[in-house]
């Protein structure tokens, strides 16, 4: 056998072929069973490439055959025979006779897969040790333009790519399976009284017009400035963390039963200040008093309270600003395997980057919004990420948004399973007030004030799997909460604001 040596990306060599992970054995015995049976490779083309053959011949073998069997062509001794007799490589073991031998030496086809599988994973053990190699090579040189939070961020996106290739592909599944998923989704709602199939988020009218945050959804919820959205992302997200409850799930895994644990990405404001937006909501003291430390004995202590009464909720909180998209998939992966997550929030989706590979802005924001469709479907979680709405709102007489309003809309529209709008007139009609002496319209205008005092509209846009129309909140801006609306025939009742 020839010997193999590998280099890194600086040209310095790693190790030799007795010490970098791999089986020429397994390598033989699944190329043997190949060129035997080429109905073999429908078995392992979704686990492995020529790209993983640690033997370069056995990758030009198995590329050939690839080849001819896409084609539905026989791979065989005999075929390949044409293609490879002039292989320096080949002549080296022997020439075609070497193919010959590789037919006659394998045993079976059953353990095929499994061989697959080893060949993988000593490929990627490969790669992570030239991976290594790489990283140290480039920290011991002292480059000018080279920061060493640069090398990081590169060497994270690497992991990434490779962390990626890991993903098989499940391919077609059966009806009977799809059908089963659908009937355990439906079962799920009904254990719940015909409630939802989803998370709740605590909020009824919201809850009922979308059935409850759905795992691998992306969800969009866009507003202009002040119009509250990442307060009511905050209020979303510690009412899913304040029900969190662990349990047995329908499937016999263990898990939230009820709630979950949010991850809320905050590129915009600080760990600190978003932990005090949701403390004035849970201890009803507003921010403003918390921000300038105008409380009194009472208030402080209820404040203390609420805090330690909130330690035990499972928020976890990610204010690193201008994170690529590849580093926000890496962390929340790494935040489900070591805590869970069951609802991930991105505040907001313009200051997530991209892999800086496109100068087009739109096509940025397309490469950020599928990659974050994919996060709710790889890690079979609710995604809600905030947007800002573009400027051409507060040009309308009707100032509610609509689709055409999203910033870069195309692949935000596209993308998304559910786009919501947050919108409060009562910012608009604050603004509109008229000059004292002009006493008809100002009797006008306090009426409209009194009429839209405390009121919030959610507009759905969009919805895959369900209705669009308009949800009516209650907003205490003070507490910068969204709560439920009484409604004028729940008068009567003894509903929880």
């Amino acid at each position: 056998m020839n010997e193999i040596t590998a280099f890194n990306a600086t040209g310095a060599q790693i190790q030799n072929a007795d010490t970098m992970p791999h089986s020429i054995e397994a390598e033989q015995q699944l190329l043997g069973a190949l060129l035997t049976n080429n109905d073999v490779y429908d078995r392992v083309a979704a686990i492995i490439g020529a790209q993983h053959f640690y033997d370069p011949v056995h990758a030009r073998i198995f590329e050939t055959a690839a080849a001819r069997i896409a084609k539905n062509n026989l791979a065989s001794p005999v075929t390949l025979k044409a293609f490879l007799e002039d292989d320096e490589g080949l002549k080296e073991l022997g020439g075609p006779a070497y193919l010959v031998n590789l037919a006659g030496a394998a045993i079976s086809s059953f353990a095929v897969r499994d061989y697959a599988q080893m060949i993988y994973d000593l490929a990627i053990r490969r790669e992570l040790i030239a991976l290594g190699h790489d990283i140290a090579g480039k920290a011991a040189r002292m480059e000018v333009d080279s920061e060493p939070k640069d090398q990081i961020v590169e060497a994270e996106q690497q992991l990434y790519k490779l962390s990626e290739q890991g993903q098989t592909q499940t391919g077609f599944q059966s009806f009977l399976k799809a059908v089963t998923d659908a009937v355990n989704v439906a079962n799920a709602a009904y254990q719940r009284d015909g409630g939802l199939s989803g998370i709740s988020a605590g909020l009824t009218d919201m809850d009922k017009m979308l059935g409850g945050l759905h795992k691998s959804d992306l969800l969009i919820l866009a507003g202009r400035p002040s119009m509250g959205k990442t307060s009511l992302a905050t209020n979303i997200a510690f009412n899913v963390a304040k029900a969190y409850r662990r349990g047995t799930k329908p499937d016999g895994t263990q898990g939230a039963v009820e709630g979950g644990v949010v991850g809320f990405y905050s590129l915009e404001m600080s760990a600190e200040q978003l932990a005090a937006r949701i403390l004035s909501e849970a201890s009803e003291i507003p921010s403003q008093q918390i921000r300038s430390g105008d409380m009194t004995e009472a208030e402080f202590r209820k404040f203390v309270d609420a805090a330690k009464q909130l330690e035990s909720c499972p928020l976890f909180i990610d204010d690193t600003p201008a994170l690529p998209i590849s580093q926000l998939a890496a962390r929340a992966r790494r935040l489900k395997r070591t805590q869970g997550l069951d609802l991930l929030i991105i505040d907001y989706l313009q200051l997530v980057r991209g892999t800086g590979k496109s100068d087009n802005r739109v096509n940025e924001i397309s490469e950020i919004t599928m990659g974050l469709k994919a996060i709710a479907k790889e890690l079979d979680i609710p995604v809600i990420a905030l947007s800002q709405l573009s400027r051409q709102v507060e040009s309308r007489e009707d100032k509610r948004p609509q689709l055409s309003d999203l910033r870069e809309s195309g692949s935000i529209e596209q993308d998304a399973d559910v786009v919501m709008f947050v919108f409060r007139e009562e910012y608009y009609a604050e603004r509109e007030q008229p000059s004292e002496d002009r006493l008809e319209e100002m009797a006008a205008w306090q009426e409209r004030m009194e009429r839209l005092h405390g009121m919030a509209e959610v507009i759905i846009g969009k919805q895959r799997h369900g209705p669009i129309g308009t949800i009516k909140l209650s907003f205490e801006g003070k507490f910068t909460r969204f709560g439920n609306l009484v409604q004028p025939w729940q008068q009567s009742d003894d509903q929880e604001f």
